[in-house]
């Protein structure tokens, strides 16, 4: 690998044993679930299924970012060791944590002026933006250099698809996303809308479908359309769930079935507890690489 750190936040919703494989550190995020705080930390401190299930009866989720301090403290582990520093962050279009780790940078740069330290806009979420960091681990074991990768990381990062769809609309009701009206009869009548996200890194909704099994033909509908070679993709595919892994495992199926040219098994992992907690549990997350995002 090159003699620098690849890092990134707990947000990209892999495995601590899949990051430490991969050579990537991680920051973690915060969270509250009835009023007690948790460090995002991938299911250490409290596992997905005892999260989700808090959730589905009842209990209330905040989240909170990492702070400017938090982010100096951590980067300086590294650069006081000697190390340059890539580090890609949550997509701003969702959390304001890109502007506490440009302040810690700043710091730093001052007290350590012959170390490199970046901070890349992931414009990415949760499985997607773990598909970045893993094709950036890739592309540094390859030997590009930290400015080399730092550059790539910018000018690809748009090539990443993120289509997200929900069979249960409390939680999108609850964070303000869906009016209170609108998420009534949308549960009502079965609508599970299918979102992605788009080039600015916020999360839009795309389209209303009924019933779950045409969602998720609809989500696969997404791929063919925008994956890189259609359907002789033949990159990595991720797929994270929130409590709901046999839909993730029927889409999962389907991509299998449908592009046989995939780099290895499709991914799957559990959306984390940040992402989760305003999604809450029903929810199947999509990333592969395709056309630059445009809009």
């Amino acid at each position: 690998m090159g003699d620098y750190i690849l890092s990134c936040c707990s947000t990209v919703d892999l495995t601590e044993e899949y990051l430490r494989k991969k050579e990537i550190e991680y920051i973690p995020f915060h969270y509250e679930l009835d009023g007690q705080e948790y460090l995002d930390d991938m299911g250490r401190s409290m596992s997905y299924d005892t999260f989700y299930r808090r959730m589905s009866e009842g209990a209330s989720t905040r989240t909170s970012q990492v702070s400017a301090g938090e982010y100096e403290r951590y980067f300086e582990k590294f650069l006081k060791a000697g190390k340059d520093v890539i580090h890609l962050t949550l997509s701003s279009g969702i959390s304001g944590t890109l502007n506490s780790a440009n302040v810690a940078k700043d710091i730093l740069s001052e007290r350590y002026p012959d170390r490199k330290l970046y901070v890349v806009d992931s414009l990415a979420a949760s499985g997607g933006y773990g598909l970045l960091m893993d094709t950036l681990a890739a592309k540094r074991d390859e030997g590009m250099t930290a400015g080399e990768l730092a550059a790539w990381a910018e000018n690809h990062k748009l090539e990443l698809h993120h289509w997200f769809f929900t069979t249960d609309l409390t939680f999108f009701i609850r964070g303000g996303r869906v009016s209170k009206v609108s998420g009534y009869f949308g549960n009502l009548l079965n609508i599970c809308p299918l979102l992605n996200v788009d080039y600015q890194g916020k999360l839009i909704p795309r389209y209303k479908i009924r019933t779950k099994k045409k969602v998720i033909a609809e989500t696969l509908e997404r791929m063919k359309e925008n994956a890189d070679k259609g359907l002789n993709y033949d990159g990595k595919v991720f797929i994270n769930d929130s409590a709901c892994r046999h839909d993730s495992d029927e889409l999962a199926a389907l991509i299998r079935e449908t592009f046989p040219y995939i780099d290895g098994e499709v991914l799957q992992n559990s959306i984390g507890t940040t992402i989760g907690s305003h999604t809450g549990p029903g929810t199947v997350a999509l990333f592969f690489w395709g056309k630059k995002r445009t809009d």
